[in-house]
C-alpha cells in the first residue's frame, strides 16, 4: 500500500484544511472530516493542488498508517466530488420496497419480504435512498464510503439471499451460488429403487 501512497492525492474542486490532527475536506457534494489517530507515524503536506501523505517512521507501522490514511483521504476526496452508490436488488414474488419520509424528517425504507409484517429500516442521515418503479431495486447514494457500504450491508442482512431459489436481498452485481434441491438430487441419482 505504501507504494501507492507515494503518489499525490489530487485536490481538484476540493478545499482541504487540517487543524489539531483533524482533516477537513469540503467539495461540491458536502463536507467530511477525519481524525488522524496516529499522528506520530504520518504527516500531511500540501503543494498546490496535490496532497502528500508522508510517513515519519520508516518501519512496518509507518508504512501501514501511511497507506491507511492515504486510502481514507482519497476516498473522502472522491466522496465529496463524485459520491458513492450501492444498488441492492430484491428477488422474490411479492417482495418489494418503498420509501417513506423526506430529507428533513429522515427516510424510512419499508420492506415487504414475506414476513407477517412489513419491515421498517431507518436510513441514517447522509444517505439518500431511491427505489425504482417496481420496488425491487434500492439505490443508496452518499458521500461517506463507509456509511454507504454499512447501510447496504444492514439492509441486505434483513433477508439475505437463500441458496435454493435465490430469494431475498442481494447486491446488484452479486452472484448467488445455487444449491440443488432434494428433488434434483434424487432425480440425478436415478431416483428411488
Amino acid at each position: 500500500m505504501s507504494k501507492l501512497a507515494r503518489k499525490p492525492i489530487l485536490l481538484d474542486k476540493v478545499k482541504l484544511s487540517f487543524k489539531d490532527n483533524i482533516v477537513y475536506i469540503e467539495g461540491p457534494l458536502g463536507k467530511l472530516s477525519l481524525e488522524l489517530k496516529h499522528p506520530q507515524f504520518v504527516k500531511l503536506r500540501q503543494e498546490d493542488n496535490n496532497l502528500f501523505v508522508e510517513r515519519l517512521v520508516d518501519n512496518r507501522q509507518g508504512k501501514m498508517y501511511q497507506g491507511l490514511y492515504y486510502a481514507l483521504i482519497r476516498n473522502m476526496v472522491k466522496g465529496v466530488t463524485e459520491g458513492y452508490k450501492k444498488v441492492l436488488e430484491i428477488v422474490g414474488v411479492g417482495y418489494q420496497a418503498k420509501i417513506e419520509g423526506d430529507e428533513t424528517q429522515g427516510y424510512t425504507l419499508v420492506l415487504k419480504l414475506g414476513f407477517s409484517h412489513p419491515v421498517k429500516f431507518q436510513i441514517p442521515k447522509g444517505i439518500k435512498p431511491s427505489v425504482d418503479q417496481k420496488g425491487t431495486e434500492i439505490t443508496l447514494f452518499g458521500i461517506d464510503k463507509w456509511l454507504v457500504g454499512e447501510t447496504a450491508a444492514q439492509i441486505r442482512k434483513i433477508k439475505p439471499p437463500e441458496p435454493y431459489k435465490g430469494t431475498g436481498i442481494k447486491y446488484k452485481d452479486e452472484h448467488i451460488i445455487r444449491k440443488p434441491g432434494k428433488a434434483a438430487i434424487t432425480t440425478a441419482a436415478g431416483g428411488k429403487k
